[in-house]
């Protein structure tokens, strides 16, 4: 899953592919990378972030997605919102990716029931302007375990089928660096819950962190694509159904090793 960001403000490229042409010519790319699904979103989830209206949201997104359909791309939208996933549906989306896992818009999983698209239910503990201060566990992986299948519960209950749900950990919405690196660890547990897993590591803080220079400065977002590749080719060795980054050419190759790999181990 390739990221296409329609935002001025997000944490790694934010500004980039904010022009709509922009957007979709990075969109193309993506594909030509490699990029089974492009992801696009209007609204930056970075921790600290405002939230925009729904308004401005739908404008950023639904001519993107609309334009990348008729290229033939598959896309997903990256929303929060009922009606910008039901827009985005209506564009031409084939999967709604939603970062709340319909917690932020109770109308969420009613109206991705009535598309019948794949719908990513990822764990969230509230809207980036306070995640951080909710970034306590006494077992992270256990606890965000069961966090999630609580969600799938009163998704199925609106009507979702199990068919369509996808589940992300959420590494580092409410959560830090440890809790990160414990739930890759923790990914066969997750996997238990039965649901095909969508790892979102690309970039992220934590990453660059790990391989902080001398002084103790973070690696800049940029610069931590290869540590990206390398969570892609172990997350796709522990069974990950799809990864979400933003340099989806070495990812994609990553994603190829660790499918012949897992052939080879298997004669």
């Amino acid at each position: 899953m390739g990221v296409v960001n329609v935002t001025p403000d997000s944490f790694s490229d934010g500004g980039l592919w904010f022009d709509e042409r922009a957007a979709v010519h990075h969109g193309l790319e993506l594909v030509e990378e490699g990029a089974d699904l492009v992801d696009v979103g209007g609204e930056s989830t970075r921790p600290g972030a405002a939230r925009v209206s729904q308004e401005e949201e739908l404008a950023r997104v639904v001519p993107v997605i609309r334009a990348l359909t008729a290229e033939g791309v598959t896309v997903s939208v990256d929303t929060m919102r009922a009606e910008v996933a039901k827009a985005a549906v209506e564009a031409g989306a084939a999967l709604v990716n939603d970062v709340s896992g319909g917690l932020a818009d109770p109308d969420m999983p009613r109206v991705v029931a009535a598309t019948g698209v794949p719908y990513v239910v990822m764990h969230w503990r509230g809207h980036s302007h306070d995640m951080e201060r909710r970034a306590i566990y006494s077992d992270v992986v256990a606890e965000v375990r069961e966090e999630l299948a609580k969600r799938v519960a009163l998704v199925l209950a609106e009507g979702v089928a199990e068919s369509q749900i996808v589940l992300d950990p959420g590494l580092g919405f409410a959560k830090n660096a440890e809790h990160n690196w414990a739930l890759l660890a923790g990914i066969d547990k997750l996997a238990e819950l039965g649901f095909p897993l969508l790892i979102g590591a690309s970039r992220k803080r934590f990453l660059g962190r790990l391989l902080a220079d001398a002084d103790g400065a973070a690696r800049p977002f940029g610069r931590s694509d290869h540590a990206t590749t390398a969570v892609t080719a172990l997350a796709a060795q522990a069974g990950a159904w799809c990864v979400r980054v933003h340099e989806v050419g070495p990812n994609a190759d990553a994603v190829r090793v660790a499918a012949a790999w897992k052939r080879g181990a298997g004669r």
